[in-house]
């Protein structure tokens, strides 16, 4: 990636356009180019060799794949389609292991002016996955120096409990 200004956004299949287009509006903003970045949770990142190169390897011990998984095309196209009509100048990355861990390597290793995430969906899948591993945004407002956008996906009324109310 070239020097220069760099917005970070975490990014999986099936998130909503709104956490990304977001952030190719903060990188517009800035004059920044948008690195999309993609954690596999499945793969566990480790410093290799004697240049320091972050590799990565499966967590499932039966898996003997030493080579990471590229970003995931279907994802890949689905951005280009997002983010065509936005001109902001965009980059992919693949990355492994703790997603808030990942994205905080990334943005340190670019020198990311801001990380940008989206809140989880109102979902149980969601509620037990927060409550089992925190939120990606909370891990990363308190371990690492970067300012972190958060996205708001599905926000409640302010006549509504909060989840954590309840």
């Amino acid at each position: 990636m070239p020097a220069g200004r760099v917005v970070v956004v975490g990014v999986f299949p099936g998130q909503p356009d709104a956490v990304v287009l977001e952030a190719a509006r903060f990188a517009s903003a800035f004059g920044a180019e948008l690195l999309c970045a993609h954690a596999d949770s499945a793969r566990y990142a480790f410093i290799g060799g004697y240049d320091g190169a972050i590799m990565s390897m499966p967590i499932d011990p039966d898996l003997t794949d030493a080579e990471p998984p590229p970003f995931p095309p279907e994802l890949a196209v689905h951005l280009e389609e997002v983010l065509a009509p936005m001109q902001v100048p965009f980059t992919t990355q693949e990355l492994a292991g703790d997603p808030s861990l990942a994205l905080a390597r990334v943005a340190a290793q670019v020198h990311a002016i801001m990380i940008v995430v989206g809140t989880r969906r109102a979902t149980v899948r969601g509620a037990i996955d927060q409550f089992l591993n925190g939120s990606v945004a909370a891990h990363l407002a308190h371990r690492q120096r970067r300012p972190v956008v958060v996205v708001p996906l599905n926000p409640s009324p302010p006549e509504e409990r909060l989840p954590w109310e309840s």
